[in-house]
């Protein structure tokens, strides 16, 4: 059994069917995607529905990121709407409602129902096994997984990373790496490789470092994580 984990997929569907032939996840791996599958790529709606069949094929566990807490809280404020918006929601929006000249609060309508359940109940905040805890964003290095705040799970940044009380390595998306290469400083790796901006998503092998990448153009690539090890000094 592999653990695979995928970084911010941002709407970017052929990215993400490429990465997902590349790596050939099986019904016997952990599959944990860090959230982030909606805004500012060209087809949050078919990356919605890839997520929902990789739920009911494969050992999936979906975490949820900032942009779908920004998604479901535009369902109960017109503030809300508008603010999502302008993060990244209204290409998310022309996703499930191609037609132009439609209000926001129309194109939310045609969110289909079980899209909205997935977000809802599909989804978690965090997730660990032995060695490794699985985050949107970070968390608070003193503080039990159990006993986190979903803030700092779903927005705190990958910046000066502190070891976790555990002593596991926290891997997370969320914080984007521009260069389109994955970081890790020993006890955190962070994998969001900014594949809306034009650079790759990820697919890291969380026992062997391995890790795969694929981009909007349907290109390949593979490293090792060891290979972009940042030294931090932690105080």
């Amino acid at each position: 059994m592999r653990t695979l984990v995928i970084g911010d997929i941002h709407g970017c569907l052929r990215a993400f069917d490429r990465l997902l032939d590349a790596v050939q996840p099986s019904t016997e791996d952990q599959l944990i995607t860090l959230g982030d599958y909606v805004d500012r790529g060209p087809d949050s709606r078919g990356v919605i529905e890839c997520m929902i069949g990789l739920s009911k094929s494969h050992n999936l566990v979906a975490l949820l990121g900032n942009h779908e807490e920004m998604m479901l809280e535009s369902l109960f404020d017109m503030n809300n709407l508008r603010a999502w918006c302008m993060c990244g929601g209204e290409a998310t929006l022309r996703s499930y409602c191609p037609r132009g000249g439609v209000p926001y609060s129309e194109a939310l309508k045609e969110v289909p129902e079980h899209h909205w359940h997935f977000l809802q109940f599909g989804c978690r905040d965090w997730f660990e096994n032995d060695t490794h805890i699985f985050v949107h964003g970070f968390v608070d290095p003193f503080t039990p997984m159990a006993v986190q705040q979903s803030f700092v799970l779903r927005w705190q940044k990958f910046h000066d990373p502190q070891p976790h009380v555990s002593g596991k390595v926290v891997v997370c998306g969320h914080t984007a790496q521009r260069e389109g290469e994955p970081v890790t400083v020993g006890h955190a790796i962070c994998i969001d490789t900014h594949c809306y901006g034009g650079a790759w998503l990820t697919c890291l092998h969380a026992e062997s470092g391995r890790y795969w990448q694929a981009n909007q153009k349907g290109e390949l690539r593979t490293g090792n994580i060891r290979d972009h090890e940042r030294s931090d000094e932690v105080t």
